[in-house]
């Protein structure tokens, strides 16, 4: 009884650190004004507090699960632990914004480590029908912390200001450092004889750099051509360095990743599902947010208390499929719910309007989040099956990478979408209005986003045509999304196609590391 009592707060211990790592990778968003106003900088840079985390977050995620691998998992658990609290302290006391995105980078480490490792701890430390529902409650918090950041950033920088966000890090943090160190068992040092593949860590940091850093080029210059070096030089060198490593993969003794992991084709349909997810969904909640905040006009506070139907379902979901997971096909529960979230898409395009409101959006917020609830906690046990117990840290960092490699993916395409149909509604309305070449020219340069702030600002609020200027920017956006839905459906219903070829039921999976 007292062993069954101490998994249980293994599980509350590690479910604290993956809370605060995704947490910060969005409560930081409704902070970046207040920042603005703090530093005294342009917006462009503010987007590096961003930036830093999410680059830092991707690229160290495989490294840190081979070390967990290598040398026990709760001391890297452990270690990225501490690291991302003491990050998190010197991020709230940063005198300026260049100390604040190294303290973002560092803290991304510890995120990472946390991430990445909870889920191979759990999958070690809890056994048969327990594991499943302990990775389903993990799944559950993986959910509710990405999707409960603007509500949780809101509240905490209204009431104490942006550092706050920073220091909420530090009482969680000690309490999960102490309970971490008390009931969470180690695991294996698998590689304690083996030489650690430097040059495979070298080769996946900078594939992922690359990759990454070019996606975030496109993202934050949006007219740059996919041809132009800052753009795609980065991305040919991405797959430069994801060939040479592969290759050297291939022939090294101890090598930092097995490729043997990819012939699960089970394993292969996670890695499918985990990008369809966050490409789909998590990148369509950016824009999801956009809509609530600068188009309905919500407040931050008030964005993250609608978003509680969106958000909600992870945490009730999540103990829920675990336990069916082991009673049901994981496969078709996964396909279920990807179709779930492809239908909250197709709904909301027949309700976007100039004069929408909750009553409008909430049907797809509560598809989006069951779909989430569902899909999050059952990939998370099923993309585990069939993987030797020495590879599971380095298993469920792929399936983080891929995760967060698509929302990076999904924000730039979605981005693009919504911009290209935006600029052509407004181009096709200004000619009718004769408004300035000189204005037209900067509602569409400035984009979907800034392109409403010019629209709604004081000195155009005084034009004569600004009223009907405000419905064009409105309805370009309306149009934008639209598209945007139509595309992150398309995305999880692909997702699910792959889930069904690729994914086997648990009798099938059999283990691929002889």
């Amino acid at each position: 009884m007292e062993n069954s009592l101490k998994k249980w707060f293994s599980l509350v211990a590690m479910s604290l650190g993956v809370f605060m790592g995704l947490l910060d990778v969005t409560v930081v968003n409704v902070a970046l004004p207040t920042m603005q106003k703090a530093f005294n900088e342009p917006f462009t840079q503010l987007q590096w507090v961003l930036n830093a985390y999410t680059l830092v977050f991707a690229v160290t995620l495989l490294i840190v699960s081979k070390m967990g691998d290598m040398y026990g998992r709760k001391k890297v658990f452990l270690a990225s632990l501490i690291l991302f609290v003491i990050a998190s302290v010197v991020n709230g006391f940063a005198p300026s914004l260049l100390i604040l995105d190294i303290g973002r980078g560092i803290q991304a480490i510890g995120g990472a480590g946390m991430m990445s490792l909870s889920m191979a701890l759990v999958a070690s430390n809890f056994d048969g029908k327990q594991r499943g529902l302990a990775l389903g409650i993990l799944g559950s918090v993986i959910g509710l912390s990405s999707a409960s950041g603007p509500l949780v950033g809101g509240l905490l920088v209204d009431a104490f200001g942006w550092e706050s966000i920073f220091f909420i890090n530090l009482p969680i943090g000690i309490i999960a450092v102490l309970m971490t160190i008390r009931f969470v068992n180690e695991t294996p040092s698998y590689g304690k004889d083996q030489k650690i593949d430097f040059i495979g860590m070298v080769l996946s940091a900078a594939a992922l750099f690359s990759a990454i850093y070019g996606l975030i080029q496109k993202e934050t210059h949006i007219n740059l051509a996919w041809t132009d070096p800052k753009v795609g030089g980065w991305l040919i060198l991405a797959v430069v360095f994801l060939g040479l490593f592969i290759f050297v993969e291939a022939k090294v003794e101890n090598p930092m990743m097995n490729l043997k992991m990819f012939k699960n084709i089970n394993f292969i349909g996670s890695v499918l599902v985990a990008f369809a997810l966050g490409s789909g969904i998590y990148a369509f909640n950016t824009y999801l947010t956009v809509l609530m905040q600068n188009y309905i006009g919500w407040s931050a506070f008030d964005t993250g208390i609608r978003q509680l139907a969106l958000s909600v379902w992870s945490l009730i979901l999540g103990p829920v499929v675990g336990i069916l997971g082991n009673k049901l096909s994981k496969k078709w529960m996964i396909v279920a719910g990807l179709l779930v979230s492809g239908a909250g898409f197709i709904f909301l395009i027949g309700q976007l309007s100039p004069t929408m409101g909750y009553a409008q959006l909430w049907p797809t917020l509560v598809m989006i989040g069951i779909a989430n609830g569902i899909v999050n906690p059952v990939l998370n046990s099923a993309g585990l099956e069939g993987v030797a117990p020495e590879e599971m840290g380095m298993a469920s960092g792929l399936l983080n990478v891929f995760r967060q490699f698509g929302t990076s993916f999904g924000v730039v395409i979605l981005g693009l979408v919504e911009a290209n149909r935006y600029a052509d509604v407004v181009s096709q309305h200004a000619a009718s209005m004769h408004l300035p070449e000189k204005l037209t020219n900067g509602l569409i340069t400035a984009g979907p986003f800034s392109g409403h702030q010019i629209a709604f600002s004081d000195a155009l609020s005084k034009a004569p045509f600004a009223h009907e200027l405000q419905k064009v920017v409105v309805n370009a956006f309306d149009k934008g999304l639209i598209q945007i839905c139509y595309v992150a459906g398309a995305i999880v219903v692909i997702g699910a196609i792959g889930a069904a070829i690729f994914m086997r039921e648990s009798k099938e999976v059999k283990e691929v590391i002889e």
